[in-house]
């Protein structure tokens, strides 16, 4: 199979959105100095009063919080601030932090952090405007997200891609982990600086990377996708197995976070037009029953054998993305197994080492497929390249227990 052999593939009557991003981004080092001119524009528009979103400590650790703190207290923006979301936050996060934001009056929100602050103040960005409503009726009873408050979303991971993005994910306070999608929660601003990377540690260098690589291989490979979206997976994967290892030797290698950055901001433009499956279904069930689980750690078990899986319906595009990895690939169903062995492989040398059996037993599987095949991500299990039966979803979580070479 040549190098373009995915582009006759390609549906020539599948009319999509070719766009940039809808934030008005500023990237690069020292982009967060930026974040006076982005209050200055939001004090022009009469917004006085904002609700910052966030973990307990990475806003501070990253170094994010000191220009952001004086650029509100010149700005003279009366803030409340809101430091406890945590990993896969639920809704009774999202309306806590709501209800604070109704307090003070917010007229905007801003997250900052990787996704699951800045989907929090997406989330609250709406809430304020609905104030009559919680966070479980947009998620999983389908009111219409007509309107929100501005967003201000500053990134400090290179994993998430929702800076760029119209999602959000919140988990309920029970078994579901769903998503929001609406051209309302693009935030207003988003703020991109690599230097904000080098305090995540190695484990979280890892999965946000691997976070990248799941949104571009699952983006490149739906049954909406488009030449824009399979042309990002395509710099994504290239970027991250060039940059990655460089990342976790040397934590403060600016130039290897800068591009890993730029890897997750492209990859979730990516997604953002061509929209995911399986995997991130499936992860999803698995932090939603257990809330330890890492996402991106979650998304890498899970991502050899969704390859496995999916390979043989689209193998011109795998084979065209994972050619950094493994250049042999001629793009043909049977390569299937053998392109899952080798990212396998890959994704262990960068010491991504877990299996499934590090959060779950087998018997947990059939609550996981179960979980995974609720309505709620009915719409991205019906785009993806197969048919996301039960029998495929247990499939993968089986083959997940255990390496692919065993």
């Amino acid at each position: 199979m040549t190098e373009g052999g995915w582009e006759e593939k390609i549906d020539v009557n599948n009319v999509f959105k070719l766009q940039p991003a809808r934030p008005v981004t500023s990237f690069g080092v020292g982009a967060i100095k930026s974040i006076d001119e982005t209050l200055k524009e939001l004090k022009k528009k009469d917004i006085d009063k904002l609700l910052v979103v966030t973990g307990s400590a990475g806003y501070k650790n990253s170094g994010a919080w000191d220009p952001i703190e004086q650029a509100l207290k010149e700005n003279d923006i009366e803030y409340s601030l809101y430091n406890k979301v945590r990993p896969n936050p639920t809704y009774t996060i999202c309306d806590e932090a709501a209800d604070i934001g109704k307090n003070l009056g917010a007229k905007a929100t801003m997250g900052i952090g990787g996704g699951s602050p800045i989907d929090v103040a997406k989330t609250v960005a709406v809430l304020l405007e609905y104030p009559d409503k919680k966070a479980k009726q947009f998620y999983e009873e389908g009111v219409v997200i007509e309107k929100a408050v501005p967003i201000i979303a500053i990134n400090t991971t290179h994993g998430t891609g929702t800076e760029v993005d119209s999602f959000a994910v919140a988990q309920s306070d029970g078994l579901y982990k769903p998503l929001i999608i609406s051209p309302n929660i693009y935030p207003t601003y988003s703020i991109e600086d690599p230097s904000l990377t080098r305090s995540l540690s190695p484990e979280q260098t890892i999965a946000t990377s691997v976070d990248a690589m799941n949104h571009v291989t699952e983006s490149a490979t739906t049954m909406i996708t488009n030449p824009y979206s399979i042309s990002l997976a395509k710099e994504t994967v290239r970027l991250t197995v060039k940059y990655l290892p460089m990342a976790i030797a040397e934590p403060n290698n600016i130039t290897a976070r800068y591009w890993l950055m730029y890897a997750s901001a492209i990859a979730g433009i990516s997604f953002d037009i061509a929209l995911l499956h399986i995997t991130h279904v499936m992860e999803h069930a698995m932090s939603a029953l257990n809330p330890k689980v890492i996402h991106g750690i979650g998304l890498g078990i899970l991502l050899p054998s969704v390859i496995k899986s999916i390979y043989p319906a689209v193998p011109e595009v795998l084979s065209a993305i994972y050619n950094p990895i493994i250049p042999e690939l001629k793009g043909v169903p049977g390569e299937a197994e053998y392109a899952a062995k080798k990212v396998e492989e890959w994704l262990f040398g960068i010491d991504l080492t877990q299996k499934l059996t590090e959060y779950f037993t087998k018997d947990d599987i059939p609550k996981l497929t179960e979980t995974a095949l609720n309505p709620l991500f009915g719409m991205l299990l019906a785009i993806a390249p197969i048919e996301a039966t039960e029998e495929v979803i247990k499939k993968i979580y089986e083959d997940s227990l255990v390496p692919i070479s065993k």
